[in-house]
């Protein structure tokens, strides 16, 4: 019914696998380098965004062993980067005023694009939208609500 073909599944560990790669090259180094050394402390926004950075590749290898799991964060990734190009990077280029280094985080942002061309979109809404969300309460909990109510009636 909503059965995700093999090769979805292979092109979603491969872009889990893209991910964390480049979480590996490009942020792992500086974290390490950063915890090792501590010659300066980190401004306060480069050390959160380093750290989520970071965590975010780690979850990026769960993703690998556990594809369909981890596809909300694979629309986060892709809803915070489209938000970010959207809203920080297209007014700073339609205004002429887009910096190389906004120009660089555009490039690394763009490659969120590769999330939408590999999920299973269909999956996704009938396991992640459509499908009944997991109850409240438990059933003796529930049960005691609704006993308490017809007393108090």
């Amino acid at each position: 019914m909503n059965e995700v073909s093999l090769f979805r599944l292979y092109l979603l560990r491969a872009v889990y696998l893209f991910l964390a790669v480049g979480g590996i090259v490009f942020q792992w180094p500086g974290v390490i380098h950063h915890v090792i050394y501590q010659e300066k402390p980190w401004e306060f926004y480069e050390g959160v965004v380093s750290c989520m950075l970071v965590a975010f590749s780690l979850l990026m290898l769960v993703g690998i062993r556990y594809p369909l799991q981890m596809l909300p964060v694979l629309l986060w990734e892709m809803i915070w980067k489209s938000i970010w190009l959207l809203i920080v990077a297209l007014p700073l280029w339609l205004s002429g005023q887009i910096d190389e280094s906004t120009i660089a985080n555009v490039i690394a942002c763009s490659v969120g694009l590769v999330v939408p061309i590999a999920m299973p979109w269909s999956y996704f809404f009938a396991n992640y939208i459509r499908k009944t969300g997991e109850r409240w309460l438990n059933a003796s909990v529930r049960g005691t609500v609704g006993v308490n109510q017809e007393r108090a009636n």
